[in-house]
């Protein structure tokens, strides 16, 4: 029996332009009245989820840079993996290589992280791996960003992390992404779920694919495997 939900937010709960969709909204916030635990799950920033947690409504437990951090709860403590020091060593030849070709790496929120970084999407991801293939960091290209991060970090390992102090399993999780970066925590939870616009290889790690995109995809897969409202 699922207990929890873990979400992505970009492309899963929003439309293309980021906007997030009213409806999922509404059904997660009657998954919390009905004492479903939410975990919301993204690469964007710690301050940055804490603001989401508290306007969506939820309990306040997230996992932020592509799980290089999380909280259990709004008064819970911040938990941070991976070294940041490998990401900014990468990143300081990312932005010499692309310094010599007259080329801006545009930063995004470097003040705010704590383990991984990340920039705008002017630059071809798959160059930035080539570029960097030799160091000890991952290169994820989100759609929305690309993030620097510490290799053996990602959603799925603070899924096995945030479980235990939650007193689940990962296997008591719904997970529901679109992205590659949702794949680790897509494969670790009990059900891993995505929508019609994802990522080819997160629709292979997942269980159930819905029928449509973004918000409503989402909305389609908590009717599916939430009894609560499938009995609506």
């Amino acid at each position: 029996m699922l207990k929890a939900l873990l979400t992505d937010i970009d492309g899963t709960i929003t439309d293309p332009s980021r906007r997030l969709n009213t409806g999922a909204i509404e059904v997660i916030r009657s998954l919390v009245d009905e004492g479903v635990e939410v975990v919301l799950a993204s690469g964007n920033t710690s301050c940055f989820m804490d603001a989401l947690c508290r306007t969506i409504g939820t309990n306040g437990t997230f996992i932020a840079e592509n799980g290089g951090v999380f909280r259990i709860g709004f008064s819970g403590t911040l938990h941070i993996k991976g070294d940041q020091t490998l990401c900014k060593q990468a990143l300081e030849v990312v932005q010499a290589y692309y310094r010599d070709r007259e080329k801006e790496i545009v930063l995004l929120s470097p003040t705010y992280r704590f383990t991984d970084l990340a920039f705008a999407r002017t630059v071809p991801a798959g160059e930035v791996e080539e570029i960097l293939k030799d160091h000890m960091v991952r290169v994820i290209d989100t759609g929305y960003a690309i993030h620097l991060q510490a290799l053996g970090i990602d959603k799925g390992t603070a899924l096995d992390a945030l479980a235990p102090e939650m007193g689940l399993l990962p296997s008591d999780f719904l997970a529901i992404g679109d992205s590659v970066n949702d794949i680790q925590m897509l494969r670790k939870a009990g059900i891993g779920v995505t929508m019609a616009n994802a990522h080819p290889d997160t629709k292979a790690a997942a269980e159930f694919i819905a029928e449509k995109e973004y918000g409503n995809g989402f909305v389609e897969a908590i009717t599916r495997y939430f009894s609560y409202f499938r009995a609506r």
